[in-house]
């Protein structure tokens, strides 16, 4: 299995005022839908998968939200491939090495992503940040 492109299609930040108190912050990562699709590398065509993914992140109570949507490419045999996405149409379940690998790339990309742009709108950021200790 290759990564071979991880585009976003929509960004969305949003900061709400009047939070007051405890901000609870949850991500989530969902792949929406799975097509299949031929793309040209060079002067071949390869056959590949389209995975349609959302990333959000929400702070509660009602304080902001960002979204990201995109699609990461990935080519695979040809059999494989046909195996993956007969598998998704039926009921919407992906083989574990690839969703892993699929949500490690998404995550990889939309945390850095979230972090920029909740600099940006001045939210918390929506990952742990490092911290040091001193003794």
């Amino acid at each position: 299995m290759a990564i071979v492109g991880l585009n976003f299609d929509k960004i969305s930040a949003i900061r709400k005022e009047g939070a007051k108190g405890k901000i609870n912050i949850s991500n989530n990562v969902t792949v929406k839908d799975v097509v299949e699709s031929n793309l040209n590398l060079g002067s071949q065509s390869q056959e590949g998968l389209k995975f349609i993914f959302e990333y959000t992140s929400k702070y509660e109570p009602d304080f902001g939200d960002i979204i990201l949507e995109g699609t990461l490419v990935f080519i695979e045999d040809p059999k494989r491939i046909k195996e993956i996405h007969a598998g998704w149409k039926k009921d919407k379940k992906l083989p574990n090495d690839v969703m892993r690998e699929t949500l490690n790339a998404v995550l990889n990309k939309c945390n850095v992503q979230a972090l920029i742009l909740s600099r940006e709108i001045n939210l918390p950021p929506p990952i742990p940040m490092p911290k040091v200790n001193v003794k």
